[in-house]
This record gives C-alpha cells, structure tokens and sequence, in this order.
C-alpha cells in the first residue's frame, strides 16, 4: 500500500513558476514508477509527466516540454514536478501517482495509487 500526499500548489501569475512535491509512504518506493496528472474544469483528467523508478527515464506531454521537469529522491521517497514559464492553461488540478514496477507508465489506467490533488492556479 502506499499513501501519496501532495504540497505546493497555489496562486501564480502567468510566467511564473511553482514546485510541486509528492510525499510517499512504504518502504518500497524505489519500486514504483510515478507521474503527475492534471484535471482542469470541466476536462478529463490528463497525463503531464512521468518518470522510472529508477529516476533515469522521464517523459512529457508535448504541453509542457521544456518548462517542467519531473525529479525523484528515492531515499527521501518524494518526486517534484518543477513548473516553469507557467500559462493560465496550466490552471487545473495536479494529482500525483504511483504505478507498480519499474517502466515509465502514461495511462492513468495503469496507475495504481493517487494522491488527493493540489490546486495550481495561473492568472493571466
């Protein structure tokens, strides 16, 4: 079982940046591999970036290549999602998730546990 709990969200103009951070419980972390969604109003819930258990392979939507970068510390069982150059269509719900093994996953169908989701707000 492992419990995920995410920080950092808020209220950023457009341009700016936030660090997003998910905190992980169990021993097995470095087992799972994890990603970051995203849930706007009225959208489905979309993948955004994930990365290995290992922390060598990442992968992004094409939406935020090259602005946000997806780190894992296995020792301190957390992955950050760092959000750079942020656009008012970034505005959504970030949730954060694990799927067990050890590949990069980027289906929400093939995630198994979900954190309860942080706000990100981008003014324009």
């Amino acid at each position: 079982q492992v419990q995920l709990v995410e920080s950092g969200g808020g209220l950023v103009q457009a341009g700016g940046s936030l660090r997003l951070s998910c905190a992980a419980s169990g021993r097995t972390f470095s087992s799972y591999a994890m990603g970051w969604f995203r849930q706007a109003p009225g959208k489905d819930r979309e993948f955004v970036a994930a990365i290995s258990g290992s922390g060598l392979s990442t992968y992004y939507a094409d939406s935020v290549k090259g602005r946000f970068t997806i780190s894992r510390d296995n020792a301190k069982k957390t992955v950050d999602l760092q959000m750079n150059s942020l656009k008012p269509e970034d505005t959504a719900v970030y949730y954060c998730a694990a799927a067990r093994g050890l590949r990069l996953r980027f289906s929400q169908y093939e995630y198994d546990y979900w954190g309860q989701g942080t706000q990100v707000t981008v003014s324009s």
